[in-house]
C-alpha cells in the first residue's frame, strides 16, 4: 500500500466522504489505506478540545450526533506533531525524578506507568508510558545512572533482548493419590483467600534454595531460606514454620510441584492440618501463580546465585518489596492490600 502517512489530498477525500455518510471501509478504499488508519484518523479528529475551530454538527441519522471532520485542521495537527526535535516526556523534572524514585524501589516500568495517574490525578504532565521508560533507560540514559537504574529491572538488562524459550526444569516424581484435580472449586476460582502455591527457588548447584509460597487470590508472598541441603525433612520443618505465622483463616491448602522435597507431605498434613495437592507430572504450569512469582524473584536471586548465606531477614525484605508493589492482575492494588480486602470480606 503506497505511502505511510495520510496526505493533505487524502484527508480532503476523507472529509468529503465522511460528510456524505460513507462507511469507513469505503472511505479507506478511496484513499488506498487500511480501514484502521481511517478509523484512527477520525477518532483523533473527534477528540478536539474547546480551542478547535470545529463544531459539533447534528446529522439526521439513527446514529445520532457526529463530529465534523476537518481535513485542514487534521493536516495542520499532523504537521505540528511531526516537527522534530520533540520534547521528551521525561524531560519534565518532577516526572523524571518520580520515575527514577520508583525504579530504585524495584517497581517495573509498567507498574510505574499505571500508578502515576493515581498518584497525580490532576497533573497531566505526570504521565508516561512504560515503553517510554524503557526507551529512556536503554537509549537515552547513559553511564553510571543507566547502570544504576537498569540494575533495578527484573532482568537487569541494559539493552533490548529478543524473547526466547527456556528449558523446562525436570524434577523427581512423587507417587501420591492427592492430585490437583481433587482441589476444592474455591481454589480454582480464587474466590476465597488461604489457598497457596509453593515451590523451591534454587540457587547454584549445592548453593542453597528459597521456599516460596504465594497466596492465589492476592499474590501475597512468603519466603524462607534453605541455605544448606533441602531434604524432605528440612523442607517440611521450614514450611511448617512459615505456615505458623499465618492466621487460621489463611491455612486452607497448598499446591506443589512434584519435587522430592515434598516427600513428607503426609506428615506435614498431620502436623498442620493443611492438605498438599500435587500437579500432574511435568506440569508446573498448573501452579502458574507461583511460577510467575519465582520469575519476579529472579531479579533478586538470579540463576546460579549462592544462597548459602541467605537469612530470613533478607527473605522478609524481598517479600515486603513484592507485597507492596502494585500488580496489574490486581487492578494495580498491592498484594498486601488485596489480601487484607479479601480477609475482611470473608470474616464479615
Amino acid at each position: 500500500m503506497p505511502g505511510v502517512r495520510l496526505t493533505a489530498d487524502q484527508r480532503l477525500v476523507i472529509e468529503r466522504a465522511y460528510l456524505a455518510g460513507l462507511p469507513q471501509a469505503t472511505i479507506a478504499a478511496l484513499v488506498d489505506k487500511h480501514p484502521s488508519t481511517v478509523s484512527r484518523e477520525l477518532r483523533r479528529a473527534g477528540s478536539i478540545g474547546v480551542r478547535s475551530p470545529r463544531i459539533l454538527t447534528a446529522r439526521a441519522s439513527g446514529r445520532g450526533y457526529r463530529r465534523k471532520y476537518s481535513a485542514k485542521w487534521s493536516q495542520r495537527e499532523a504537521a505540528r506533531k511531526a516537527r522534530r526535535p520533540k520534547d521528551r516526556r521525561l524531560d519534565h523534572p518532577p516526572l523524571r525524578e518520580k520515575v527514577w524514585e520508583l525504579l530504585r524501589a524495584d517497581w517495573s516500568p509498567q507498574q510505574i506507568a499505571a500508578t502515576l495517574p493515581l498518584l497525580f490525578p490532576r497533573d497531566p504532565r505526570m504521565r508516561v508510558s512504560h515503553e517510554t521508560i524503557y526507551q529512556s533507560l536503554f537509549v537515552q540514559t547513559k553511564g553510571e545512572l543507566k547502570r544504576e537504574l537498569t540494575a533495578h529491572l527484573r532482568t537487569r538488562r541494559q539493552r533490548r533482548k529478543a524473547q526466547t524459550g527456556g528449558a523446562k526444569r525436570v524434577t523427581l516424581g512423587i507417587t501420591d493419590e492427592i492430585r490437583i484435580s481433587a482441589r476444592p472449586a474455591e481454589v480454582k476460582d480464587r474466590a476465597v483467600p488461604g489457598h497457596w502455591e509453593g515451590d523451591l527457588l534454587l540457587g547454584g548447584t549445592g548453593k542453597g534454595a528459597v521456599i516460596t509460597l504465594v497466596e492465589r487470590s492476592s499474590r501475597f508472598v512468603l519466603l524462607a531460606p534453605l541455605p544448606g541441603r533441602h531434604t524432605a525433612e528440612i523442607a517440611r520443618m521450614s514450611l511448617t514454620d512459615m505456615i505458623a505465622t499465618l492466621p487460621l483463616e489463611l491455612r486452607k491448602s497448598i499446591t506443589w510441584d512434584r519435587g522430592s522435597e515434598m516427600a513428607q507431605h503426609a506428615l506435614f498434613k498431620t502436623e498442620t492440618g493443611i492438605p498438599i495437592y500435587f500437579c500432574d507430572p511435568q506440569s508446573p504450569w498448573q501452579r502458574g501463580t507461583n511460577e510467575n512469582t519465582n520469575g519476579l524473584l529472579r531479579q533478586y536471586w538470579p540463576k546460579g546465585s549462592d544462597l548459602r548465606a541467605l537469612t530470613q531477614t533478607k527473605c522478609d525484605a524481598v517479600a515486603l518489596k513484592l507485597n507492596t508493589r502494585p500488580r496489574k492482575t490486581l487492578q494495580w492494588k498491592t498484594p498486601g492490600q488485596a489480601l487484607n480486602t479479601r480477609v475482611v470480606a470473608t470474616t464479615v
